[in-house]
């Protein structure tokens, strides 16, 4: 499976790089993600949960980033096992470019990754629509992420709950349709 894709990110590139090298980010922003642990130089644990069409299941892995040359390009090496379900592995290499209005950023990546076991066998289209669902889940959530501290706080009224209520409402809903 190959996936290329590029993205226009509303903040400076070393705004960018330094949001694509924070593991709680990329934690929260990775659709499944459960954890992302450092387990040597620019080495990680990772733990997720993936559904394709009809396989799902946990997988933990590894992934390394190598030919680093910050904040403009790296290459994520990654593998990882989900039990019955198979594995992936593969890499992705990632670039950033501020763009003219020095504002902005585009990223780039290419990824190439190998599936095998059951993943491998319910068909290349399901797993590259799969793949390209979680790609676009995570711009969505990262893009949001980096542009949070932008955002003007709302003014809450007298009835509206002060202690955070209607905001940890929101969450739980977002995190129940990403979960679906």
């Amino acid at each position: 499976m190959e996936l290329t894709e590029t993205h226009s990110l509303p903040v400076p590139q070393d705004v960018a790089w330094a949001a694509l090298n924070d593991t709680e980010i990329l934690r929260a922003c990775i659709p499944g993600c459960e954890s992302i642990e450092a387990d040597g130089d620019n080495a990680y644990a990772v733990a997720m949960t993936a559904s394709v069409g009809p396989v799902k299941a946990k997988f933990k892995g590894r992934m390394n980033l190598v030919d680093i040359d910050a904040p403009n390009t790296y290459t994520i090496v990654f593998e990882g096992q989900g039990g019955t379900a198979g594995f992936g592995k593969g890499q992705a290499k990632v670039v950033l470019v501020p763009a003219d209005d020095a504002v902005s950023t585009t990223l780039s990546y290419t990824a190439h990754a190998q599936v095998g076991g059951k993943l491998a066998q319910i068909g290349s289209r399901l797993v590259d629509g799969a793949a390209k669902k979680i790609a676009g889940e995570f711009f969505k959530r990262f893009s949001a992420e980096l542009t949070k501290g932008d955002e003007e706080p709302a003014n809450q009224s007298d009835d509206a709950p002060a202690d955070g209520e209607q905001k940890k409402g929101k969450r739980s809903w977002t995190a129940w349709i990403s979960k679906s």
